[in-house]
């Protein structure tokens, strides 16, 4: 079996879903799909348990994940914020399925109702509610405890109330948690992660750092050492740094030169002025080395698409951040037309996310304004 991917832009979610398994049975042939992965927009969260249910009695799937979306991707399509399902199909064979529990205590880590997860290599695509479980410190647990495991997925975004998403696991329907798959170590899967930043000066060691306070970089302190490197800009990147300003976080200091994929990229959320320090989105430590950077439409284009130069695929899963499409480039199906284009004819499927999930270096993170991308099938070589 190979993979495919089906649309329907149907009101009704009847009709939506028989649509979709009608296009991807036809696909399937006479193999039936290990696995089925689709998104839907806020029209169909009501009737998730019927679409799920079409999916899985026309398809006969091992494995059925969904997950609510504000908008979602199929092929080199962006369906914003309308109604719209998205139905991919995958041999995803021996795949485990993943249900993680919402709000894990302080004294209980996510990372503790995952199946066992040996120590060879592993992929876990994870779709998760934004309100209810604490996917940053799940990664974190995983980067500390099992490094060789990876996520790729984002959170949910149909809804912006709490116990308002749904997510899909098998037959049942969720409205907090986690739900996901984990795959066989044998599984053929590479990991894109475009952040959609430049860097702007050079980079720093942070001399002085507390938590997510920055007070000194390089021996100086943090606001003189931004302010001179914006006085260095032209009226156009200054204009950039207005707009948003973000840090890049070494995440291999062994590495003497850095570019694009070595940093951890967080917006930079205050100054403060009488210590001169900045407050930055992560815990950045006392000797590690950061850059700032800025982002707009001509450098996320320029991002993904430099990324996925060289790439190829049987199939391809897309997560893109909800503030990314027409908010950020203008244009309709930008992030999707880069993948699909660079895969073509591999299908794609993903959706808009409150947050993006992938790898930078040797661990996972949770992510703002990026495009995750997971290429399955062929070996994805550059």
């Amino acid at each position: 079996m190979s993979f495919a991917v089906a649309l329907s832009e149907a009101e009704s979610t009847a009709d939506a879903a028989a649509a979709v398994a009608a296009e991807l049975a036809g696909s399937c042939e006479a193999d039936l799909p290990a696995a089925v992965v689709f998104f839907a927009t806020a029209a169909h969260l009501d009737a998730m348990d019927l679409l799920a249910g079409t999916l899985a009695d026309r398809l006969d799937p091992d494995l059925l994940l969904g997950a609510g979306a504000v908008s979602v991707i199929a092929g080199g399509r962006e369906l914003e914020e309308t109604p719209a399902v998205a139905a991919w199909v995958a041999p995803l064979d021996g795949a485990v399925p993943i249900r993680l529990s919402p709000a894990i205590g302080a004294d209980h880590s996510p990372v503790d109702e995952l199946p066992l997860l040996g120590e060879q290599p592993r992929t876990m695509l994870l779709l998760a509610d934004p309100f209810s479980f604490p996917a940053d410190r799940l990664l974190r647990d995983l980067g500390a405890d099992f490094p060789h495991v990876r996520a790729i997925g984002g959170l949910a975004s149909a809804s912006g109330a709490a116990g308002g998403n749904r997510l899909v696991l098998g037959g049942e329907v969720f409205d907090d948690g986690a739900v996901g798959l984990l795959l066989e170590s044998s599984a053929d899967v590479e990991t894109v992660v475009s952040q959609g930043c430049r860097p702007i000066g050079r980079p720093y060691v942070v001399t002085h750092g507390e938590r997510n306070l920055i007070h000194e970089l390089g021996g100086r302190p943090a606001l003189e050492r931004l302010q001179e490197i914006v006085e260095g800009l032209d009226s156009s990147e200054r204009a950039l740094v207005q707009r948003g300003l973000h840090l890049g976080i070494v995440v291999n200091e062994h590495k003497l030169e850095f570019d694009r994929g070595d940093f951890l990229v967080r917006g930079v959320l205050g100054l403060e002025r009488r210590s001169r320090a900045l407050a930055v989105g992560d815990i950045v430590e006392t000797g590690t080395t950061v850059q700032f950077h800025v982002r707009d439409a001509a450098t996320a284009r320029e991002d993904l698409s430099g990324m996925m130069a060289g790439r190829s695929a049987g199939g391809a899963l897309l997560f893109t951040c909800n503030g990314r499409g027409r908010r950020l480039f203008e244009v309709a199906d930008q992030d999707a037309s880069v993948v699909s284009g660079a895969i073509a004819p591999a299908p794609v499927a993903g959706m808009f996310c409150a947050g993006e999930i992938g790898p930078v270096g040797l661990r996972s993170y949770l992510h703002g304004f990026t495009a995750s991308v997971a290429l399955f099938g062929r070996a994805a070589s550059r």
